[in-house]
């Protein structure tokens, strides 16, 4: 891998011949000849590998490297001396060296101790980032912490810098506009308009008129000229919620505008560019709306560019909690209520529900509570009729669960090599979602990248 070096040494031929071999590995290079000059070098240039001599005539290597972990330069120190020894190779260690040199070294033994410790500083940040990216409990405007909803925030996270067009799949409820918002806000055109527009809610007459506005005249009712929604959005983010209930004569308009990037108003005779960002959204299979002939082919590959499924409430574990607690403090902080938290039978209650409006029932579910009842706990008993139907009371504490289904012999487990039942897994949910890889991914909880990396594997396996 290329990398940015800094070399700091202070002897000439040991610098030439350093120097010479940075070069025939390929990477990038500087010298600094004592450790003042490699601080500031370091602190400005932000290396990836320093090559630390102990011996400098300002200050030793060992101080160097703690006045650069001082400045937080990130990155990754070797250290050389001619003074080997196990104490100084020890205490080098501990002042964060990732390896250790003898003067003279051969080349073949810098390029290996430099790309091992390039290696591990690089699957190091990874590690970091991935930390980071799973310990997160809420991105933009979701709140949630499950496997499913980390491959979401990536995904967002990833294509915000892009105009390319995302369509959003998930049931009612599970948070399509939010995701919508969320990826406006998170790109270069948050500054700019968020318009949002639902397709399954304006009368199929008003629906161009309302996206691409209408002139004076242009029909009764239109007493003066209206924008749109595509014309309000100039510059920043056009959202369709529920496109899959457009009409098809709309859509032929909907496939002219996002090849031309220009609207007429209705009544008008000029085209009029415009710059958006388009997002889309539907419940509906859209894959089946197309087969089925309710959607047009071609407007489908123009929108579905970069798939975004948003997993079910059910499918998302703790998260249930995570956003019920969440939604308490908030409304009883808009209804003047004391509520802090749940107890352990209501929170048992909530986790066994299976949310089949998702987090808008859930969030109606928890209102209701809040207006009707006060106090510093929601219990149980406080929670409306429906949700507790069937959903169990939690056990007391050390109490063993007692069981009146009858006792069947399980049956003896089929016992297969994993990667074969890994493989199995994946392609069963490529194939349930229509060969969909963000959303099998969804499913199975693991990133997206994952899955292409084991396909192009089997591909090779032939």
């Amino acid at each position: 891998m290329t990398a940015r070096v800094l070399l700091v040494e202070d002897t000439p031929t040991q610098a030439e011949i350093a120097k010479a071999m940075l070069r025939d590995f390929g990477h990038e290079m500087r010298h600094a000849e004592n450790g003042g000059q490699a601080l500031a070098m370091a602190q400005e240039w932000r290396p990836d590998a320093i090559l630390v001599d102990l011996m400098l005539p300002d200050f030793s290597g060992l101080e160097l490297m703690r006045r650069l972990k001082a400045a937080q330069v990130d990155a990754t120190c070797i250290v050389l001396t001619a003074h080997g020894s196990v104490n100084t190779a020890v205490e080098a260690m501990r002042e964060g060296a990732t390896d250790f040199l003898l003067k003279p070294y051969a080349a073949a033994r810098l390029r290996v101790t430099l790309d091992n410790a390039l290696e591990k500083r690089a699957l190091r940040k990874e590690l970091d980032t991935a930390r980071i990216e799973l310990g997160r409990e809420s991105f933009g405007g979701f709140i949630g912490a499950s496997p499913a909803m980390q491959a979401v925030y990536r995904t967002l996270e990833s294509v915000a810098a892009s105009k390319a067009t995302v369509f959003i799949t998930g049931e009612s409820g599970t948070g399509k506009e939010v995701a919508a918002e969320t990826l406006h806000k998170a790109s270069p055109r948050k500054n700019k308009p968020f318009i949002a527009l639902n397709c399954g809610a304006i009368p199929r007459d008003l629906l161009e008129s309302e996206i691409f506005g209408h002139v004076k005249g242009a029909f009764t009712g239109a007493t003066e000229n209206r924008l749109g929604a595509a014309k309000s959005a100039d510059g920043g983010t056009l959202f369709l919620d529920e496109i899959g209930e457009m009409p098809m004569e709309m859509q032929v308009k909907l496939l002219r505008f996002v090849q031309s990037g220009t609207v007429t108003p209705v009544g008008g005779t000029r085209a009029e560019a415009v710059d958006v960002r388009l997002v889309c959204a539907t419940n509906r299979d859209i894959l089946a709306e197309v087969q089925a002939g309710r959607f047009r082919e071609d407007l489908y590959y123009r929108l579905y560019v970069v798939p975004v499924a948003l997993p079910p409430l059910r499918m998302r574990g703790e998260d249930v909690l995570l956003i019920a607690r969440h939604l308490l403090r908030n409304f009883a902080r808009e209804e003047g209520k004391h509520f802090q938290r749940f107890d352990a039978e209501a929170e048992a209650a909530i986790r066994a529900y299976p949310w089949p409006g998702n987090v808008r029932q859930l969030q109606n579910v928890l209102r209701n509570a809040v207006v009707l009842h006060d106090g510093e706990v929601v219990t149980r008993a406080m929670l409306p009729g429906l949700l507790l139907h069937g959903a169990p009371v939690a056990a007391p504490a050390g109490a063993t669960p007692v069981s009146t289904a009858p006792s069947v012999a399980p049956a003896a487990p089929v016992i297969e090599p994993l990667a074969v039942s890994e493989k199995k897994l994946i392609l069963a949910a490529l194939e349930h979602t229509g060969q969909d890889v963000p959303r099998a991914a969804a499913l199975l909880e693991v990133n997206p990248s994952t899955i292409y990396r084991k396909l192009t594997a089997w591909k090779k396996e032939g």
